[in-house]
């Protein structure tokens, strides 16, 4: 009898492996590289998910398998197997499927990961409603009771456990830094250095060189050798604040590097590897930046792995108290003044106010009441003057719900996460009105 290593030698290995695959029509299968780049994408895949072939293959596989409450959760190459998990994926179009997961690891010879095939099974039980959590979250710094801060906690700590790309899209003062922080401080290179850079604040040639150094008389000025942030970085996390502000030439040089792993530094011509996890920070939206052309889509593909999205302080109500009584007690320990309450005329202009700063702004507002008043009571006196100001009220629009849903889900590229955030909801509260809407 014919050996299944002879006979596969003389039908061809990959041929009976696609054969197999494509005859199993409601799994979708999936199969991915060391570095978790996926090399092959079912035609079930595709059915069950939404994403095509083209859209997949040649990328981490995170960027198709989005778990709505785990972005992170593998574990095949951890475990070397995993059977039978549940796991709950979001659609390309938006929406959400029930999956159950079998997967098997494959090691070389020094026992490092190689790569594995991946299953996905439609589970039969319908989708039942995450229900919005009401408990308060203390997390690295990040402070919150919002659903949509806690669904994106959790989205840190699972995606912490990989080494997939990270952009942190908010307005500033939304704690983007404080999650590529956390994100560092729960993964595995937590003991090596954390290097932040604001690519905003340099001019383009300053940038150049601190992201990828220099060697001496490179430039006026350059008396010695100096080893960018990406070296500095090497063997932790670099977190690219503003990242959308870089120009399109260095853009071009930073894509190469997360594709290479090596830097060359400004004048020099010797590269250097670099062993760096990044994540990467802005508050605008760089899908329209590709569009106009001042951001270049192959560079947002490689950035936007895993997105996280902050939503603003003005849509977590139930957060600014929260805040307040941090900042409030932290201030107290210093001992200049102690604010034992707040009068409620300075409680409500608080709460009416918009926060386009966000936390920051707010943590200004209580240092500037700290600095101005006296006594252990906060008053409506001592904020600053434009939150003591009455606030008109601005009256919004009527919108059709569906139309509003709709055109959210468009302009964040069938993103469920991105859209609820633009809407100001969790996306536990999307995806109910979206159902009952019948979207």
């Amino acid at each position: 009898m014919k050996q299944l290593g002879a006979w596969l030698a003389d039908v061809g290995a990959e041929a009976a492996f696609r054969a197999l695959v494509e005859a199993l029509p409601e799994a979708g299968v999936f199969v991915v590289d060391g570095q978790r780049d996926v090399l092959l994408w079912s035609a079930g895949a595709e059915r069950l998910v939404g994403f095509r072939r083209d859209e997949v293959v040649g990328r981490h596989c995170l960027a198709a398998v989005r778990c709505v409450a785990c972005l992170g959760a593998c574990g095949v190459a951890e475990r070397g197997r995993v059977s039978d998990v549940p796991l709950t994926l979001q659609r390309a179009d938006g929406g959400s499927v029930r999956v159950r997961k079998w997967g098997s690891a494959f090691f070389d010879a020094d026992g490092r990961f190689a790569g594995g095939v991946e299953v996905l099974l439609p589970a039969s039980e319908e989708l039942a409603p995450v229900p919005e959590p009401a408990e308060v979250v203390d997390f690295h710094g990040i402070l919150t009771r919002d659903p949509g801060m806690i669904e994106a906690i959790r989205v840190v700590r699972n995606v912490a456990e990989t080494e997939a790309t990270v952009l942190v899209r908010g307005e500033s003062g939304t704690g983007k830094e404080l999650v590529a922080r956390a994100i560092h401080e729960e993964s595995r290179r937590r003991a090596g250095p954390f290097v932040a850079v604001n690519c905003g604040a340099l001019t383009p040639s300053l940038l150049e060189s601190e992201l990828f150094g220099h060697v001496r008389g490179a430039f006026t000025g350059a008396l010695a050798d100096r080893p960018g942030i990406f070296v500095q970085a090497h063997g932790g996390t670099l977190f690219l604040d503003e990242v959308g502000e870089i120009p399109l030439d260095l853009q071009a040089r930073l894509l190469r590097v997360l594709q290479e792993r090596v830097v060359t530094p400004v004048g020099g011509t010797r590269p250097v590897r670099v062993d760096v996890r990044i994540v990467a920070a802005t508050h605008r939206a760089l899908r329209e930046e590709v569009r106009a052309g001042r951001f270049r889509e192959d560079l947002l593909y490689r950035l936007r792995v895993v997105p996280i999205f902050l939503p603003p302080l003005r849509d977590r109500p139930g957060d600014v108290e929260l805040l307040l009584g941090r900042l409030v007690a932290r201030l107290n320990e210093r001992g200049s003044r102690r604010i034992l309450s707040v009068e409620p005329q300075a409680r409500e202009a608080l709460r009416a106010w918009r926060w386009p700063g966000n936390v920051r702004e707010l943590q200004n507002v209580v240092e500037h009441a700290f600095a101005v008043g006296r006594g252990e009571v906060l008053r409506l006196a001592d904020l600053p003057p434009e939150l003591r100001a009455p606030v008109p009220a601005v009256p919004r629009p009527a919108r059709d719900p569906a139309a509003e849903m709709r055109e959210a889900l468009t302009k964040a590229g069938g993103n469920v996460g991105e859209a609820a955030a633009s809407l100001g909801m969790s996306r536990t509260t999307f995806w109910r009105r979206r159902r009952r809407l019948g979207l």
